[in-house]
């Protein structure tokens, strides 16, 4: 056995699980207590129960095991302890436990969150910029982040980090099929003039950095923006989908941007009370500009993104379509 891949079954987790399998590739999926890994084992993943939040849970998980691909984590919770439970002290205990197996290489999926928002729309986000957390998730990140590559630094184990954005692409979860709904619909809401910048990270090409990261040498220790080959002004990618999903006539919704700034408002002083409500956290960031710069990992690891905006929407419809997803 000589991969761990942790979040499947979820989105990231279990697609990278289906193209590690199409490569003949032994893979060992961490798989939470009540989750179903019927499918996983169905591709011939081991499944083995743990909680990463229960250390003694992870003991022997990672024996055995050559390279960790850490894709676990919560992005919406009903607690913002949560958020600290699962990506700090869960990617902690299992980095503990791969330090202690001797695991080689270990591949963390982090998140644009921490490095926040773009200052201006014309300077794109880098790896060598400071750390500018937004809310209670990007911290929790960074935490992360920084336990990752302090055990790089001791020389531990090497580490690799990279950071993707805005996910979508194929087994997409029902927030994805939401937005899908709402644009169907015709009449989105946008908030501001809709020319605000967005990375977005198409699934597959997301794995195809991580594929890279764990044959590169020259990954160890570093950190890579991982998004597809462009960003795109938002009112791009609600066009883009509407006219896959045949909706002659969008109409998006316009709303003064400062909606969206006072729904950022009122998403941290919900999370001070250590709550969180994924509709008021999504408004509070949909007039903003996040996007990357990926030049780095282009350079160092030969990351070319395959799949741009376009067709990878058209993958996403279609998959809905065969896998009776109702759009």
């Amino acid at each position: 056995m000589s991969i761990l891949v942790t979040g499947a079954p979820g989105w990231l987790g279990t697609r990278l699980v289906e193209i590690l399998r199409e490569r003949q590739r032994p893979v060992r999926c961490l798989v939470m207590p009540g989750a179903d890994a019927g499918y996983l084992e169905k591709l011939g993943g081991q499944a083995v129960r743990g909680d990463l939040p229960n250390a003694e849970s992870l003991k022997g998980l990672c024996d055995g095991i050559q390279t960790v691909f850490h894709c676990a984590g919560i992005i919406h919770p009903r607690r913002v302890r949560e958020f600290y439970e699962i990506n700090d002290s869960g990617t902690k205990n299992l980095l503990g436990e791969a330090i202690r197996a001797k695991v080689r290489k270990f591949i963390h999926i982090s998140s644009n969150s921490v490095a926040g928002l773009n200052l201006t729309r014309d300077r794109l986000l880098a790896e060598q910029d400071a750390p500018r957390p937004y809310m209670n998730y990007g911290l929790s990140k960074l935490r992360a982040e920084e336990a990752v590559n302090q055990a790089h630094r001791d020389g531990k184990i090497q580490t690799t980090i990279l950071r993707p954005c805005w996910f979508y692409g194929i087994r997409q979860p029902d927030r994805q099929t939401t937005f899908f709904r709402m644009i169907k619909k015709g009449n989105p809401i946008i908030f501001g003039d809709g020319q605000n910048l967005r990375s977005m990270s198409y699934i597959d090409n997301v794995i195809d950095a991580m594929l890279l990261a764990e044959q590169k040498d020259i990954a160890a220790g570093k950190t890579y923006w991982v998004a597809d080959g462009r960003a795109y002004p938002t009112l791009e990618i609600y066009r883009t989908v509407a006219r896959l999903l045949g909706v002659r006539d969008l109409r998006p919704r316009f709303v003064p941007a400062p909606v969206s700034s006072l729904c950022a408002v009122a998403d941290a002083t919900i999370q001070k009370a250590g709550l969180y409500i994924k509709e008021i956290h999504v408004a509070g960031e949909m007039d903003k500009d996040i996007a990357c710069d990926i030049s780095k990992a282009g350079t160092e690891l030969g990351y070319e993104p395959k799949v741009d905006l376009e067709e990878g929407m058209r993958r996403s419809i279609e998959w809905c379509a065969a896998n009776g997803v109702v759009i």
